[in-house]
């Protein structure tokens, strides 16, 4: 999973969603897109922290295990 792929177009979409939302103008679909851009913007947090607890380990420290040591 490339998270800073995911990253990038959940931030094109909430981009595109902002300029949908500024080009409306009822108020009930600026309220749709207000909620679009929050759901959007609550997925992005959810990557960022994860991409946040992973980033204090070095993953290239295991690429010298060989796969014949694990046990499964």
């Amino acid at each position: 999973m490339d998270t800073t792929k995911i990253i990038d177009d959940i931030s094109k979409e909430i981009s595109g969603a902002l300029k949908s939302m500024s080009q409306v103008k009822d108020v009930s679909d600026k309220e749709a897109y207000s909620r679009i851009v929050k759901n959007l913007c609550e997925s992005l947090d959810v990557f960022l922290d994860f991409n946040r607890d992973i980033m204090p380990y070095d993953f290239d420290d295991f690429d010298d295990i060989d796969n014949e040591d694990l046990p499964f």
